[in-house]
């Protein structure tokens, strides 16, 4: 629609233009049906059920991605701009449409579309044992990996069970992943597949990277994800809590020739064995925040909160009351205003306000300096989304 409207394309570049290349964001509100939601979110009690499409469980952030749900609603998890037109433009179709302006003349020519998405998610019970397809597997029916990362930011509830179990123990890994895993999956009937994996305490202000094809299932913590611009996913676990899993998660994204000829071993052919089953899980994938080199004074500092990838990453950036803080990076990124209020580079932000707390940054605002005023009376809290390659100085475990 965008390539069609000369008068869209004219605002869009004006805006750009008077914005100094800071787009403000609305938020993107995505509704799952497998798990009730967390209501952490600050939304008035009457708009987090959503009858069958059940409840608002996540927000997207930046998000360039449309959510694959059932029940399919028209530009569901696409972030829009903010802008005071008459017609609504997604990111999108910003990116799409002026590839060079947002992403940098050079990053753009070696990359199509920003290629990750940030999210928050919020669940009032555990979700069930998963795995997102690899690539291999994900491109088989049209899509991407799911490579993901999850940080639990600090002064928020932390839910029922703040646990997540990660992978499985070695030995089924290397003999007994027919015999063990199998039945559970062909059965469908409880939650006992949980048994076979390790159970690990989120703590607020702490992470993990979790790649594609790892077992998985995340624990109640609200938290703050950043991934491949993916939506694939193989649910494993029949029930979580009292709630009945449907069988058709399993096979949402495997095709219907390979469910037909192996039935419910192909999930098993789709898991990274040598991660989930790594003994040094907690060593490797652990991604507490790191303090970057150079960046602390008595203004603030950052830290690195996604890492351990070059798909992604992801910073915290904290600014002290009364203070501006001199903020410089390598390019595009977008940000999530979490607690506090100040000024980006001019413009009014607000955690917590849902029509200040978002933001993409284009490149040449990125590269240059940008001053972030802390005009409140507590640390202002901003976390930062790299996609690919932004980052080349993004630390590494092991």
């Amino acid at each position: 629609m965008l390539k069609e409207n000369k008068t869209l394309k004219s605002a869009l570049i004006k805006e750009i233009e008077k914005s100094k290349g800071i787009l403000i964001l609305k938020p993107a509100w995505v509704a799952r049906n497998f798990i009730p939601p967390g209501r952490r979110f600050g939304l008035p009690e009457s708009e987090y059920s959503l009858g069958d499409r059940g409840g608002i469980c996540e927000r997207w952030i930046g998000s360039t991605t449309k959510a694959d749900n059932k029940i399919a609603v028209p530009n569901e998890g696409l972030s829009f701009l903010n802008l005071d037109l008459k017609e609504d433009i997604t990111l999108k179709e910003a990116v799409e449409e002026f590839p060079e302006i947002i992403m940098g003349e050079e990053y753009s020519k070696t990359h199509t579309g920003l290629k990750r998405l940030a999210k928050i998610f919020d669940y009032a019970d555990r979700l069930p044992y998963h795995i997102h397809q690899m690539q291999q597997h994900a491109a088989l029916v049209g899509a991407n990996s799911k490579d993901e990362a999850y940080y639990f930011p600090e002064g928020v509830g932390m839910g029922d069970h703040p646990e997540t179990f990660f992978g499985v123990h070695p030995v089924i890994a290397e003999s007994r992943k027919y015999e063990v895993l199998l039945p559970h999956l062909v059965e469908w009937k409880d939650d006992k597949i949980l048994k076979n994996s390790f159970g690990y305490t989120q703590n607020p202000d702490d992470g993990f990277h979790v790649p594609s094809g790892t077992l998985h299932a995340p624990g109640t913590a609200l938290t703050i994800e950043l991934q491949e611009d993916s939506d694939v996913f193989a649910m494993m676990q029949a029930k979580v809590g009292k709630t009945f899993i449907s069988k058709d998660l399993l096979w949402k994204d495997v095709r219907k020739i390979d469910r037909e000829k192996f039935g419910e071993k192909i999930i098993l052919e789709m898991i990274d064995w040598k991660t989930s089953a790594d003994p040094d899980f907690y060593k490797n994938r652990h991604t507490p925040p790191k303090l970057i080199s150079g960046t602390k004074n008595i203004n603030g500092e950052e830290y690195w909160i996604f890492y351990n990838s070059e798909k992604f990453s992801g910073k915290k950036l904290i600014v002290r009351p009364g203070k501006i803080y001199e903020s410089k990076d390598n390019g595009v990124y977008n940000i999530l205003i979490w607690k506090g209020k100040g000024k980006f580079n001019g413009l009014e932000i607000e955690g917590q306000n849902f029509n200040l707390d978002e933001l993409l940054v284009c490149h040449d605002a990125a590269v240059n300096s940008i001053n972030i005023e802390n005009t409140g009376k507590e640390d202002l809290v901003i976390y930062k989304f790299f996609g690919p390659d932004v980052n080349p100085d993004v630390p590494m475990l092991g």
